[in-house]
């Protein structure tokens, strides 16, 4: 029986405030948490992801949210483990040092891995504001608990503001940007990296819409709303085509909001569409693969992730399903959420005749891929996200 939980309603769209929401799409009975734990398969907690469309600001975004301390109950090492990931927090630093900050208050820093790349070059005196810290070793900020409330987390002496990966997650994006800029002073400067959510949409990566990543923040979006609230754009960078973008921006008393939310209805919700269909035909694909594949082959799903959780609660076919594997070795020889399966280390291929790997893990895919032909098993087959 699934457990119930006391969803926290979105009546209104979290962009342009009116209260115009149609439902386009409902996942039923969806993990609320994309992580492994220890925890009792019986004690998971499902909810309906029911994701609809503003007609105002054309933002797609969920209805019924998860409570952030049943959500966020565990890290689950986002943004921590790869390669990519260390060209982002690398070349995010290198953007910022381009801004030239003499002090720096960062909102959600958890790791604190952008701080210690960017003082391997520059030295600045950085605070970071974080409700669960788990500081690497070696990292030179100052911690503090807690979360941004406004002005009152604010040290003196006008610190460049910087967010990365913090945006996506926020419930009420109007409100915090509307809370950011109110905070700031005049001249004031944030820097801040966002996903390119678009294009990953458009792409078909799972990782784009979930519980967690609760609003379709396009660059059109958030430039309004930075607009909005009296923040000018200095300067904009693609970390990627299909990652991050990197934003610049100063807290302006000329700015004049231009703001439009009535040209995206149509684009995003095509996109959506062609996002749905797009799974739905290919995880058909993957269960015939797997029905037809050879007994003695064994397959296995990569990623301890939303990646595996999308698939499987829209339909995947797991009778066949050894294990689930993933690089991360915190999530190793624990259960990933919502699922049966322990998580194994990608080793396990070794010495596998040809074992078959699910992999829909969107930008991460080639990464992924070379590492374990290369130093796992090279006779690996790939079941991948494209049709």
């Amino acid at each position: 029986m699934m457990r119930q939980i006391e969803m926290i309603e979105r009546n209104q769209c979290a962009v342009s405030g009116t209260e115009d929401l149609e439902i386009i799409d409902v996942m039923f009975s969806f993990p609320i948490y994309m992580g492994c734990v220890d925890t009792l398969e019986k004690d998971d907690i499902f909810a309906d992801a029911i994701w609809s469309i503003s007609k105002s600001s054309g933002v797609i975004q969920l209805q019924n949210l998860i409570p952030l301390s049943l959500l966020y109950q565990e890290e689950h090492a986002s943004g921590v483990v790869g390669d990519i990931w260390m060209q982002h927090h690398r070349a995010f630093a290198d953007f910022l040092e381009q801004q030239k900050p003499t002090s720096i208050f960062e909102i959600g820093g958890a790791h604190g891995i952008l701080a210690t790349e960017y003082m391997k070059k520059q030295t600045v005196e950085w605070v970071i504001l974080e409700p669960h810290p788990a500081p690497i070793e070696g990292c030179p900020a100052k911690f503090v608990r807690g979360f941004f409330r406004g002005k009152e987390n604010l040290p003196e002496g006008q610190p460049t503001i910087v967010h990365s990966h913090v945006f996506e997650h926020i419930y009420d994006p109007r409100g915090f940007v509307q809370c950011l800029a109110e905070s700031m002073d005049v001249g004031q400067e944030m820097v801040f990296s966002i996903p390119n959510m678009l294009e990953m949409l458009r792409r078909g990566y799972t990782n784009c819409l979930n519980f967690e990543h609760s609003v379709f923040l396009t660059e059109d979006t958030v430039d309004g709303l930075l607009s909005k609230f009296g923040l000018a754009i200095k300067e904009k960078k693609l970390f990627r085509q299909d990652h991050s973008i990197f934003y610049s921006v100063v807290r302006s008393k000329e700015i004049k909001p231009k703001v439009d939310w009535n040209n995206h209805y149509e684009r995003n919700l095509d996109i959506y569409t062609k996002y749905k269909d797009r799974y739905k035909d290919l995880i058909a694909k993957f269960n015939i693969v797997l029905t037809e594949s050879q007994n003695e082959k064994k397959i296995f799903l990569f990623g301890a992730h939303i990646f595996s959780q999308y698939l499987i609660f829209n339909g995947l076919d797991v009778s066949r399903i050894h294990c689930i594997i993933d690089n991360d070795v915190n999530k190793q020889n624990h259960r990933m959420y919502g699922t049966k399966f322990l998580v194994e280390s990608p080793m396990v291929l070794a010495g596998e005749d040809k074992p078959i790997v699910i992999l829909c893990a969107g930008v991460y895919n080639e990464e992924i891929k070379r590492s374990i032909l290369e130093n796992i098993n090279s006779s690996t087959v790939f079941l991948e996200d494209q049709l």
